[in-house]
């Protein structure tokens, strides 16, 4: 096997299990433990406005199955990054350990790299729709 086949499958493990832990995040969090009126309430006990939960909701489960499917991954990853990057700020007065009441920010730090870290890499393989790649000059998709 090249390295360029096991680059594109790894490319394509961390698409896949980023996508699978924005579903889980999205109708498994939020949908059923929460419920979305909950989540709402969460959001505006962070100051943010209610209706930004059902955003959140709805860009982590459309864009958490995109990942998954492979569909523009790259992009997607890159507009659910500053999700992820919320999720840290709305965490960070929990301390560093996830483990901590009410979750630190550790987790939703990591998956903010992670996200970004999709980003730079690109689709992998078994993509439904290539991303429209970057321009030249850029980081050359995997």
């Amino acid at each position: 096997m090249s390295q360029d086949t096991l680059t594109g499958t790894a490319v394509f493990l961390l698409r896949v299990a980023l996508g699978l832990m924005f579903i889980a995040h999205s109708w498994v969090l939020k949908l059923f433990v929460f419920a979305l009126p909950g989540t709402a309430d969460f959001f505006v006990s962070l100051g943010l406005p209610g209706w930004s939960a059902y955003a959140v909701f709805g860009a982590e489960a459309v864009g958490g199955l995109c990942l998954v499917l492979g569909i523009q991954a790259r992009w997607v990853a890159l507009l659910l990054t500053p999700v992820l990057a919320g999720a840290t700020w709305a965490h960070a007065g929990n301390g560093w350990m996830f483990g901590y009441p009410n979750g630190g920010w550790e987790y939703p730090l990591y998956l903010t790299l992670l996200g970004f870290t999709q980003f730079l890499l690109g689709d992998g393989r078994f993509a439904l729709v290539a991303s429209v790649p970057l321009p030249r000059g850029h980081v050359k998709p995997a």
